[in-house]
């Protein structure tokens, strides 16, 4: 395809993404929400600037009051896979989108972060551990919650995941009453030889201590 094409497309696409989101004469009812392009569309119209791409594409959903979820995971998504790295689309998932009060829309966007997670856990376990977070104490949902930080225990791994968070699990069982087997989460993490930090060891050993006298009990 020839360059100038090319660059009609980046145009046309920026010029239309930035009048949608800054326009305020135009109503912006849920209705109105388009599914998106292809990423490869985006990608393509975007002339290489792929990161641009992405930063338009969220810039025009939020420009929609209250989107529906179809088209709203469509354009996170397609975000996403226009820039791979972006924090941008999940941090709008997790901390804006999730945090609403309709329990099925906050399960459905939940549920997009935890597909996305694991696409590239060792950097996107961020947004899965507020996705955990809201469904333990928003959702009130502790089967779910457990699910999203087993997920984090078992596939965000690298050097950069923090402790705690592959630690999430042990308390939400504490709160399931599932003691035996938080128990034994926390007897495996201590004979496993990770933990290294001694403030890390001593507080992994006292609530060893206390749930063994809560299973005693």
């Amino acid at each position: 395809m020839p360059r100038w094409v090319l660059g009609l497309l980046a145009l046309s696409l920026g010029a239309q993404l930035s009048w949608q989101a800054t326009s305020s004469s135009r109503a912006t009812d849920a209705a109105d929400v388009p599914h998106p392009p292809p990423p490869q569309a985006l990608r393509l119209a975007s002339f290489g600037e792929h990161e641009a791409a992405a930063r338009l594409a969220m810039v025009y959903i939020q420009s929609f009051r209250s989107p529906e979820l179809p088209p709203l995971l469509g354009w996170l998504r397609a975000a996403l896979e226009t820039d791979p790295r972006s924090h941008y689309p999940l941090f709008l998932a997790a901390r804006v989108y999730a945090e609403n009060t309709d329990a099925e829309r906050t399960r459905g966007v939940l549920e997009f972060v935890h597909q996305e997670f694991r696409r590239d856990p060792d950097r996107r376990w961020p947004w899965l551990a507020h996705a955990a977070l809201l469904a333990k104490h928003r959702l009130k949902d502790l089967p779910l919650a457990r699910r999203y930080a087993q997920a984090i225990e078992r596939s965000a791994t690298g050097p950069g995941v923090p402790l705690w968070a592959g630690q999430m699990e042990i308390f939400i069982l504490e709160d399931m009453n599932e003691l035996e087997a938080a128990r034994i989460m926390i007897a495996s993490l201590l004979e496993s030889g990770v933990v290294h930090d001694p403030a890390e060891l001593r507080f992994l050993k006292e609530r060893l201590e206390t749930l063994e006298g809560k299973i005693g009990r």
